[in-house]
């Protein structure tokens, strides 16, 4: 066995097993959790007794895994390491895709672009996708009052809904926002293509083997094909020599050969791209070493 499942495998053979139990823990009372919760605010009236084991166990559960990380930690593994070890890796991507909507926020207020220092080119790719994200963050903020004349007569219902409709609307603007602020970068002969949060791949340019100013508004799912569109559309397709890995929202590798995406300017990319391309191609080839003696 080769590949992602042979790490899997190793990975979870060298897991102290109190890790794999505490896991294993979690994938039960988590679920249960949330099954509470929702039984609570469909006013299902639920024993206290059940309550206290619930959250005993939540609890417990707490303390388990903090020590589990201080013995991890102890063992010589980083902060990062000893959470991984802790967390799946896909609830780990889905945490760090939520924190970085938020953060894309507080810098999209402060006009504090990510990664664009030292960049040879900074290419938006926001613009076209603006007002169909301000119209959808605009209707949540009706179905949030909405809702809250609805259910002003059952408190915790109202209270539940209106923090899960808060959130909406801060996730729509947090989408945009994480558009405005990572713009793709040309920097170091590497293309860095972007998307929100969820999508951030690293092209060298030595790799590309065309590109080219090509407007598509249709997009069909292929093997080794990535589509970014913005507002249904791409203006830029890059072809490759070779596969890059562009890993899905949870982590799933995917190599690609055909990257399509959008900016603001597709022409100032393409060219851009194309002077790279140049440089690349008519670099001179390092000079060979002296023979060797005899």
């Amino acid at each position: 066995m080769t590949g992602p499942r042979a790490a899997a495998a190793r990975g979870t053979a060298g897991r102290p097993r109190p890790v794999r139990l505490l896991r294993l823990v979690a994938y039960v009372a988590l679920p249960a959790e949330v099954v509470l919760a929702v039984l609570l605010i469909g006013g299902v009236r639920i024993p206290g007794a059940v309550w206290a084991v619930a959250e005993s166990a939540a609890v417990a559960l707490l303390l388990a895994e903090g020590l589990a990380y201080r013995g991890l930690r102890r063992r010589g593994l980083s902060r990062r390491a000893a959470v991984a070890e802790l967390v799946p890796e896909p609830v780990l991507r889905l945490i760090g895709h939520e924190l970085r909507l938020m953060a894309s926020l507080a810098r999209w207020v402060a006009r504090r672009p990510h990664g664009v220092d030292g960049a040879d080119g900074v290419f938006p790719h926001a613009r076209d996708q603006a007002a169909l994200m301000y119209g959808f963050a605009f209707v949540c903020l009706v179905e949030t009052a909405g809702m809250s004349y609805l259910l002003a007569a059952w408190p915790l219902a109202h209270a539940v809904v209106l923090v899960l409709d808060v959130y909406t609307v801060l996730f729509v603007l947090g989408l945009h926002a994480a558009s405005a602020t990572r713009p793709h970068t040309l920097a170091g002969g590497v293309l860095r293509v972007r998307q929100a949060a969820h999508v951030d791949v690293r092209v060298p340019v030595d790799r590309i083997a065309a590109v080219r100013h090509e407007s598509l508004f249709t997009h069909e799912r292929a093997e080794g094909e990535l589509n970014l569109a913005v507002g249904s559309q791409t203006s830029v397709t890059v072809e490759l020599t070779e596969p890059v890995d562009a890993p899905r929202l949870l982590g799933a590798p995917r190599p690609v050969r055909l990257v399509r995406l959008h900016a603001d300017d597709p022409r100032a990319l393409v060219r851009a791209l194309t002077r790279a391309l140049t440089q690349v191609r008519t670099a001179p080839s390092p000079s060979p070493g002296p023979p060797p003696r005899a």
